[in-house]
């Protein structure tokens, strides 16, 4: 059974490319019939931030994305990490290291110095010696010192770190006993059970140091996803600038929290030209091995598109909260977001309080006021909306937009709508009647 997992440090806000990353996990475990779970990764007292929980946990809310157990947290965990700290250290795979920050420095300047990588030497991996007074000891595991560690990535292909470039000896507890971010990764990934392990590439870097506790642990090592990362439109990592902001931001903004899904997966991932899926065709179609090796371009304007392409497809009692169902129905295909909607339903059902003095230059002169009124007095006098509008067009030998625009700005406020016709007809001849003798009286 596949079982994959997100694992957010609770230091800030669910982002979208996290957001991209549990999406692909959730859909690779539920599409197989496995098991998608969260954990919060939160061994790091110093960063966390118990406000930044809940906004993780209410953004996974809000797109829908379900753990399938508890959501493990790791800050309850300790027991669980010593015990298996201890176990490494009884079977002598790990060991106490007495060297003080000042020469670990020191060491490091020198390495520096001569051109080599930083690096600890290994100097207490062995030591019978006693140990010296007033230090407490961090933990380190013994690291291979050398050959190499190979990773078959399902998205990469095959991966070589050669020992003497990435590894050392490093360290699986700090001094004041909690265990460090490598460490408690692998332990849990193992006793969740999970076996894949889907993950941005920044994360690649900790994959050796992984397979190391792994593999000092006798676990079995899961299989490794690592997706490029998104950037912007000139190739750069993304940035709050660029969109990468609090996921409950696009809730705010009016994105549909399915579109919002639906964009992030075609961030590195297609299927033929399809571009609009629904969460059960993400589900049925979604393959992890066919994700992009090269990294995805973030577009605004893209994500517009799905969302207002999401928009035309709900059904209109969805939008009962905006009153006048037949203005969303005239006006959805106009809008990306439901603030768009909101804007544009409003626009409409609400009288003008100002009209756009672009608009009045532009088609509010004489010739135009003149139509307009002669519009009026025909609805005044008892003729339908359609057949008034286009009488004065005929007796006066002028195009639609003569009438159209300032019809539009009587009705709207501006000479952007959608068929004048159609927005009286909603509104009706006394609400016409009034709006237009709002504007011939200004």
């Amino acid at each position: 059974m596949v079982v994959t997992r997100f694992a957010p440090s609770p230091t800030g806000y669910l982002h979208i490319g996290g957001l991209r990353t549990a999406l692909l996990n959730y859909l690779h475990a539920r599409k197989s019939g496995g098991k998608f779970l969260l954990r919060v990764e939160d061994t790091d007292r110093s960063r966390h931030n118990e406000e930044a929980v809940k906004a993780i946990l209410d953004a996974f809310e809000w797109v829908g994305l379900q753990s399938d157990d508890e959501v493990v947290r790791q800050s309850e965990r300790d027991d669980i990490y010593r015990k298996y700290i201890d176990e490494l250290l009884e079977s002598g795979k790990a060991y106490r290291c007495y060297m003080t920050p000042a020469e670990l420095e020191e060491l490091r300047e020198e390495q520096k110095n001569r051109g080599e990588r930083p690096r600890y030497d290994g100097r207490y991996r062995d030591f019978n010696g006693t140990p010296p007074e007033g230090i407490t000891p961090v933990i380190r595991i013994k690291a291979p010192t050398e050959g190499s560690i190979f990773v078959y990535d399902k998205i990469k292909g095959d991966i070589e770190f050669r020992v003497e470039d990435t590894l050392d000896d490093f360290i699986i507890a700090r001094a004041d006993g909690t265990p460090t971010y490598n460490f408690v990764v692998a332990v849990d990934d193992h006793l969740m059970g999970v076996n894949e392990v889907i993950r941005g590439d920044d994360h690649l870097s900790n994959t050796p140091k992984q397979i190391v506790i792994y593999e000092a642990l006798n676990f079995p090592i899961p299989n490794f996803y690592h997706v490029p990362m998104i950037h912007n439109e000139q190739g750069r990592k993304l940035s709050k600038r660029d969109g990468a902001t609090d996921v409950m931001e696009y809730k705010r903004l009016g994105y549909f929290p399915e579109a919002l899904l639906n964009f992030l997966l075609r961030l590195g991932w297609s299927h033929g030209d399809k571009e609009i899926f629904s969460m059960a065709e993400m589900l049925e179609l979604f393959d992890p091995s066919t994700i992009s090796k090269s990294a995805s371009i973030y577009s605004k304007e893209k994500l517009d598109w799905v969302n207002s392409e999401h928009l035309k497809l709900k059904p209109l009692e969805e939008f009962s909260q905006f009153g006048n169902l037949e203005i969303v129905a005239l006006v959805r295909d106009r809008c990306n977001t439901l603030l768009d909607l909101e804007r544009e339903v409003n626009k409409i059902s609400e009288k003008p309080v100002e009209y756009d003095s672009k608009s009045l230059k532009k088609h509010f002169k004489e010739t135009n006021q003149k139509l307009l009124t002669e519009f009026l007095e025909e609805i005044q006098s008892g003729e339908n909306l359609e057949s008034s509008f286009q009488k004065v067009l005929d007796s006066n030998g002028v195009g639609m937009a003569k009438l159209a625009q300032p019809i539009r700005i009587a009705l709207v406020g501006t000479a952007q709508s959608p068929s004048v016709i159609d927005v009286m007809k909603i509104l009706g001849v006394d609400e016409v009647i009034e709006r237009v003798e709002a504007l011939l009286k200004r």
